[in-house]
């Protein structure tokens, strides 16, 4: 073997593991771009785009720590148990709501789902106690779900009461047209009736001309056959808002069970921008014993509530309210009730 081929011959070899070792070489795949969550701001602040699509989502809730006090406030406060019999009581909520949102050929189309998480050492549910508050799907004016009816909207402050049942499994419409509104809703009243599933139907119509607004409804239980109605005024005074509002019923039934009648009214006072002070009171006539309105008992209630807005997010309320009722035809009780809360918005 001459020179000239022995150098060929390793000129080949070295080309040719060479050429091995670049088919072996890992490259470093080219850095994808990332997408940055967008602000969405076609529905209100605090919604973004899901990434990736054009559905627009908002989180929001609060945390709550409430005392509150009255008699029997532990055995009575919202049908929590029978731990005892205390005048005062504490406990803790959390509550988290995501709204989901995009544009589409019938209007919006809209989803929510709400709970609350609730701490309270009640020995009938140990330490806490998880609720789902709302879980709805919403189509223009169309809406179907678990949510609150039109019954849920009461005065401001904490003084008035004027619905029994506020939430349903429902079916409803309301056609908005601005200044005009006018919706109706199927609701099943399942747990509230004389049937395992019963059905109920609510209507309502509402106007707002400058600074006044009415709203007028009527909800119809067809288990007992009974219904009401109910009007409540709003109009903006001086530095406030006050408003007035009337409810009567048949006989009792799943949307007003508490007496035939009943009327309230509050004054949303503005006193600086940190401070709102609403003064409340409502009165109700012939309540209910067992399943009708037939007696002469009457109730009163008068209070306040204090809303103080501490920074921003965070907010206290305070309410105290003055009871005066018959128990019967010759006698009657009067106590105080009320709460303190402090509550951080998110």
């Amino acid at each position: 073997m001459n020179i000239k081929s022995l150098l060929l011959g390793s000129a080949a070899a070295i080309a040719a593991a060479s050429g091995a070792q670049a088919a072996d070489a890992i490259v470093a795949a080219e850095p994808e771009p990332m997408e940055y969550v967008r602000v969405c701001d076609a529905f209100g602040a605090g919604y973004f785009y899901i990434p990736g699509t054009e559905t627009c989502l908002k989180i929001s809730g609060f945390m709550r720590f409430q005392t509150s006090f009255g008699p029997d406030e532990v055995n009575g406060r919202q049908g929590w148990g029978s731990a005892g019999t205390s005048d005062w009581d504490a406990f803790s909520r959390a509550y988290i709501s995501f709204s989901a949102k995009s544009d589409t050929e019938f209007g919006t189309l809209s989803g929510f789902f709400a709970a609350e998480f609730n701490a309270d050492n009640d020995t009938d549910f140990g330490d806490s106690m998880i609720n789902v508050d709302e879980a709805y799907i919403q189509v223009g004016g169309l809406k179907t779900g678990f949510f609150y009816g039109w019954w849920d909207k009461g005065i401001n402050g904490e003084t008035d009461k004027l619905g029994n049942v506020t939430e349903f499994n429902s079916i409803a419409y309301l056609y908005d047209g601005g200044a005009f509104q006018t919706g109706i809703a199927v609701d099943e009243l399942e747990g509230w009736t004389t049937k395992a599933n019963g059905i109920g139907v609510e209507a309502i119509v509402s106007a707002t001309v400058g600074g006044v607004s009415v709203d007028l409804l009527g909800g119809y239980d067809t288990e007992v056959e009974e219904g009401a109605i109910r009007a409540l005024l709003s109009a903006d005074v001086g530095p406030g808002q006050f408003q007035i509002a009337g409810v009567w019923a048949s006989d009792p039934n799943t949307y007003w069970n508490a007496s035939e009648w009943s009327v309230a009214a509050s004054y949303a006072f503005k006193a600086t921008d940190k401070l709102k002070i609403t003064p409340g009171v409502q009165y109700w006539d012939s309540l209910r014993a067992g399943n009708n309105f037939d007696n002469d008992l009457d109730k009163w209630r008068a209070g306040v509530a204090l809303d103080y807005a501490i920074t921003e997010g965070l907010a206290a309320r305070v309410s105290v309210q003055y009871n005066q009722e018959d128990v019967t035809a010759t006698t009657d009780r009067d106590y105080v009730s009320g709460f303190v809360r402090l509550q951080r918005n998110f």
